[in-house]
């Protein structure tokens, strides 16, 4: 089955937010995370992608108490970590001093991140309503069902 072009464009999409959002938690902890070039900035963000998309999930099930217990506040944590195994990996054309920097740097890509996907409206998340049947009777006219 070949990826059609929603996702082809999709993926560049994400790529590009993630870039943006990397630039900017670059800029703000300028003197923590250090990049070489526009490039090693591309190279981290889709090195970071990759991470995120095959090591974050292995990482959420082993860590799935941590993040029951915490009420998902661990994942900034785990966050935190694949930014900072993106600077070790990329180590002398980016990189992050500590680990603290790296949490700090997570939080922001993710601020950004949300807030630039909400923006170009590339959400996973969507809502639906269905209409009520016309000849259902009970209070609330049209608003959404839940089904028990």
């Amino acid at each position: 089955m070949q990826p059609g072009p929603n996702k082809l464009v999709r993926f560049l999409l994400n790529w590009i937010i993630n870039t943006i959002a990397v630039l900017v938690a670059a800029e703000i902890l300028s003197s923590h995370i250090h990049y070489q070039g526009n490039t090693a900035l591309v190279v981290a963000a889709l090195l970071l992608g990759i991470l995120n998309a095959f090591v974050r999930p292995i990482l959420m099930l082993i860590a799935l108490p941590l993040l029951i217990f915490t009420l998902g506040l661990f994942l900034f944590v785990i966050n935190g970590l694949l930014l900072y195994f993106v600077g070790y990996l990329m180590q002398p054309h980016f990189y992050v001093d500590s680990f603290r920097y790296a949490f700090l740097g997570s939080l922001i890509i993710s601020i950004i991140s949300l807030i630039l996907n909400a923006l170009t409206g590339n959400t996973r998340v969507t809502v639906q309503r269905t209409p009520r049947p016309p000849d259902s009777k009970g209070p609330g006219g049209d608003g959404p069902v839940i089904d028990v």
